[in-house]
């Protein structure tokens, strides 16, 4: 059984952390409990991921995927086909309805998803705009630094 923990300290002295804080709480509530269906995730690069799903049972027609503000929702909605003359004597697939959560980190973006042999697989990838990246800054000459080139001083001859 798991405890929640109180974040409420941390809150208290961070700025800027909330959606961390909101995603960890969410992630203590919303656990499924039976861990049906089950899920693998892997790393397949750097900066790519895969997430793939046992919906046996479920045809692709009966699985929606959403992608929506830093989190992915994997739903399945199981229809009968009554098959004429079928009577089961027992059943052990699970069809039940699912609805699978995944907290995205910032810039992680779904890329594409496939479905084979009963296996969803949903394609990740990190993807940092230029402007949040990493960049050298050259150190310059001992005067003030000043990009407008409008407010530059004119190189003159004495």
């Amino acid at each position: 059984m798991r405890t929640a923990f109180d974040l409420t300290p941390y809150r208290r002295s961070t700025v800027g952390f909330d959606r961390l804080f909101d995603a960890l709480e969410n992630s203590f509530r919303a656990e499924t409990p039976d861990g049906y269906p089950p899920f693998d995730i892997v790393r397949t690069g750097d900066d790519s991921y895969r997430i793939t799903l046992a919906v046996a049972g479920f045809s692709p027609d009966e699985i929606e995927i959403t992608a929506q503000q830093n989190q992915l929702v994997i739903a399945g909605q199981h229809t009968d086909r009554e098959e004429e003359g079928v009577e089961f004597v027992h059943r052990g697939i699970a069809t039940r309805a699912f609805e699978r959560r995944f907290q995205l980190a910032d810039f992680v973006q779904v890329r594409g998803a496939d479905y084979e042999n009963g296996m969803l697989s949903i394609s990740l990838e990190r993807v940092v705009p230029e402007a949040m990246k990493p960049r050298k800054i050259a150190i310059g000459g001992s005067g003030p630094v000043n990009d407008d080139p409008a407010q530059l001083p004119d190189n003159k001859a004495a």
